[in-house]
C-alpha cells in the first residue's frame, strides 16, 4: 500500500491500515456476516505498507484554498500532482490509499451534481493502470461497525490490487459470454456526447473488464431517438461498433475462441436495428441472447396453497424467495433476485431485505432460445459477483450493476477516451 493523507492525518492513517490484520466479531448482521478473522487469513497474502517514504505522499491540510480560487478543482490539482509522485515509484506499491479528511466534506460533490470528487480521480488515473481506494475520516475511521467495514475494505484492496475474491459456479458446460450494456449522457445540460459502457465477462465471471465507446456528438438534424436522451438507442452502425470490441476484447482473452453462447443485458427494450449490430459482430455463436431487464414496482406474497383455510389461501410465514419465476409467455416473465435465500452463516434463509417485500425483476428475452430456467440462472449467479460489497447478492446481475456505475463515473468526468478497462481500476 501507498498512501496520500494530510500531515496530520498520515500516522492515523497507518494505524488503520493495521487494523486490518486484526480479527473482529462480527456486531451487525451477525446472521449473515461471519467474524472478520483478518487480512492475511482470509486472502492469504499480506497487507503491508511501502516503508520508502517517497510512497507515502503528504497533502497541505489547506490545500482545497492553495491553487486556483476553486476549491473542488484545487483538490483534484493536488491528489492528481500526488498520485503522479507516486506514479514514479510504481513498482514498489498496488494500490494507493488516500484519506481525507473531515473538513473536505462539502468538497466530495458539488450541488449542481456536476461535480464529484471520486468519480473525477478515478477517470483520471484510470488510464495510467492506476487503482485507488478513498477513505474519508467521518465515514469509514469514524465506523461503529468494524466488521463489517474490514470486510468491505479488504475486499475492496485485494480486488484493486488484481485479485479475485471469489467466481461464480458456470451455468452451464456451454462455453457463454456475458455483457451488460449502459449509457451515460456527458455534456452538461446540453447532452452533447453519449458514452455506452459495456461489460465482458466469461462463463465464470472473469474478465472483468469495460469497453468505453464515445458515439460522437448530437447531431442538431437528429430528430429521430438517439441524440439528447437519457437512455438512447443506437444505430444497426454504432451498435456494431461496441459490440466488435467486446467481441476483440473476448477472443484475446481466449485465445482467438468465440464463445458458444452469447447473453448481453441491458434495461432498456431492443430495437430490431440494435439486435441486427450484434449478431454482425457476434454471428460466430450459435445462440444469441438479447435480454431486457427491468426494475418493478411489483409486490407479492408467497401463498400456502389453496383450500388452506376456510375462507381461501394463507400467506406464507416467508416472503416471496429470491429464484422464484412468475412466467408470463415462453420469453418475459418475473425473477425474485431478492428475498429470502440459504445464505446465512448456518445455511438457513436470511433476507437482507429483513421484513420488507421483495420487488422482483422484469425479464424480456428478444432473441434466443432455450429453458427459461438457465436464463434465470444467469442472472442469480451474476447477482453474487460483486466484489466491492459484502452483500449477499443485488438485486441486478453485475453485468448492469457494474455497467450503471461505470457510466455514471463517465457522466461526471470531462472525458474518458475510447478504451478498455478494468473494472478494478473504478470499484
Amino acid at each position: 500500500m501507498a498512501t496520500i493523507a494530510t500531515t496530520d492525518q498520515q500516522q492515523r492513517l497507518f494505524n488503520f491500515l493495521k487494523q486490518l490484520h486484526k480479527p473482529a466479531r462480527a456486531t451487525d448482521r451477525a446472521k449473515y456476516v461471519p467474524n472478520f478473522p483478518g487480512f492475511e487469513n482470509v486472502f492469504r497474502v499480506r497487507l503491508a505498507g511501502v516503508s520508502d517514504q517517497q510512497c507515502n505522499v503528504t497533502l497541505a491540510p489547506d490545500a482545497p484554498r492553495h491553487g486556483g480560487t476553486e476549491p473542488h478543482a484545487n483538490v483534484v490539482a493536488a491528489l492528481i500532482k500526488a498520485i503522479h509522485a507516486l506514479r514514479d515509484q510504481r513498482e514498489k506499491w498496488d494500490v494507493i490509499a488516500i484519506l481525507l479528511p473531515t473538513t473536505w466534506t462539502s468538497l466530495r460533490k458539488s450541488a449542481d451534481g456536476r461535480f464529484d470528487l471520486h468519480d473525477r480521480i478515478k477517470a483520471e488515473v484510470a488510464p495510467l493502470g492506476i487503482p485507488v481506494q478513498f477513505l474519508w475520516e467521518n465515514s469509514a475511521l469514524a465506523s461503529q461497525q468494524w466488521n463489517s467495514t474490514a470486510w468491505r475494505l479488504s475486499l475492496a484492496l485485494f480486488a484493486k490490487a488484481g485479485g479475485v475474491p471469489w467466481r461464480i459456479t458456470p451455468t452451464t458446460t456451454i462455453p457463454t459470454a456475458y455483457v451488460g450494456l449502459h449509457y451515460a449522457i456527458r455534456g452538461g445540460t446540453t447532452n452533447d456526447f453519449v458514452t455506452c459502457c459495456s461489460q465482458v465477462f466469461d462463463a465464470q465471471g472473469g474478465g472483468l473488464e469495460f469497453v468505453a465507446y464515445n458515439l460522437g456528438p448530437a447531431d442538431p438534424n437528429d430528430t429521430g431517438s438517439r441524440r439528447g436522451r437519457k437512455n438512447p438507442h443506437l444505430t444497426r452502425e454504432e451498435m456494431r461498433a461496441v459490440m466488435t470490441r467486446t467481441a476483440d476484447l473476448y477472443r484475446l482473452r481466449h485465445a482467438g475462441a468465440m464463445p458458444q453462447r452469447f447473453v448481453i443485458h441491458k434495461e432498456s427494450h431492443w430495437r430490431d436495428n440494435e439486435i441486427e449490430g450484434v449478431f454482425d459482430a457476434w454471428g460466430a455463436a450459435d445462440n444469441i441472447e438479447c435480454v431486457s431487464l427491468q426494475q418493478t414496482r411489483w409486490r407479492a406474497v408467497e401463498l400456502k396453497g389453496p383450500g388452506t383455510t376456510a375462507t381461501g389461501p394463507e400467506p406464507a410465514t416467508m416472503a416471496v424467495r429470491r429464484g422464484t419465476i412468475q412466467q408470463y409467455d415462453g420469453h418475459s416473465g418475473l425473477l425474485w433476485t431478492r428475498g429470502p435465500g440459504p445464505v446465512g452463516i448456518t445455511g438457513k434463509y436470511f433476507s437482507p431485505d429483513g421484513k420488507s417485500l421483495p420487488r422482483p425483476i422484469a425479464f424480456t428475452r428478444y432473441t434466443g432460445s432455450g429453458d427459461l430456467s438457465l436464463l434465470a440462472a444467469d442472472i442469480l449467479a451474476l447477482t453474487k459477483l460483486d466484489w466491492n460489497n459484502d452483500s449477499p447478492y443485488n438485486q441486478l446481475p453485475v453485468t448492469l450493476g457494474y455497467a450503471q456505475k461505470l457510466a455514471e463515473v463517465v457522466s461526471n468526468v470531462p472525458e474518458l477516451d475510447d478504451n478498455v478497462y478494468q473494472y478494478r481500476l473504478f470499484l
